[in-house]
C-alpha cells in the first residue's frame, strides 16, 4: 500500500470518506482481529451518534461480510467487504470518488473502513430521501417494498439479538 490518507466529499450528503484511508487489507486475521477492526471501522463512521453506530451495527450482524469478501450473487453482481456493499454501486462511488471502479472495487473488499463508510453513506442518502427509518434500512437492501421489509423486520431482530446479549 502507499500509505496515502486523502480526504474527498462524498456525495450529495458531503460526507467525509476516507479513501483507503484505513490501510486495512484482507491477510489471514483471526475473525476476533477482524471483527475488532470493523467494530473500530463503525465506531469511527459513527461519529459519536449512538444511533447510528447501533444502525451500523444492526446492518453489519445481517450482512456479516469479512475483510476480503466478495460474494457472487444469482444477478451476476457482487457483494463486497464487511457490509456485502453491492458491485451495482461501483460507477456511482467511481465517479463521487474520482478512482476507476477497479480501485473503489479494491477498496471496498480489502479496507473496512472504507466498506463501512460507503455503507454509513448509503444507509445515510436512504434516510435522507425516504425519510423513514425502517424504510431506510430495507431500502438499504432492496428498492423492491417486500425484500426491503423482510431485509428491514431482519435487521430489527439481529438489533433485538446484540440488545439482549448486552444484557
Amino acid at each position: 500500500m502507499n500509505g496515502n490518507r486523502g480526504k474527498c466529499a462524498f456525495g450529495a450528503l458531503g460526507l467525509p470518506l476516507a479513501l483507503f484511508a484505513s490501510g486495512v487489507e484482507a491477510r489471514p486475521a483471526t475473525n476476533l482481529e477482524q471483527e475488532a477492526t470493523i467494530g473500530r471501522c463503525i465506531r469511527e463512521a459513527a461519529s459519536g451518534r449512538q444511533w447510528l453506530e447501533r444502525t451500523l451495527w444492526g446492518l453489519r450482524d445481517q450482512e456479516a461480510g469479512w475483510i476480503g469478501a466478495e460474494v457472487p450473487n444469482t444477478n451476476g453482481s457482487h457483494d463486497l467487504g464487511p457490509m456485502q456493499i453491492n458491485s451495482w454501486w461501483l460507477p456511482k462511488l467511481s465517479v463521487l470518488t474520482g478512482r476507476s471502479p477497479e480501485t473503489v472495487r479494491f477498496w471496498l473488499i480489502h479496507d473496512a473502513c472504507f466498506n463501512v463508510q460507503v455503507a454509513r453513506w448509503i444507509f445515510l442518502s436512504k434516510l435522507a430521501r425516504i425519510g423513514g427509518y425502517w424504510s431506510a434500512i430495507g431500502a438499504y437492501h432492496s428498492p423492491t417494498p417486500i425484500r426491503a421489509r423482510k431485509y428491514a423486520e431482519a435487521v430489527a431482530d439481529k438489533l433485538k439479538a446484540r440488545d439482549e446479549g448486552r444484557k
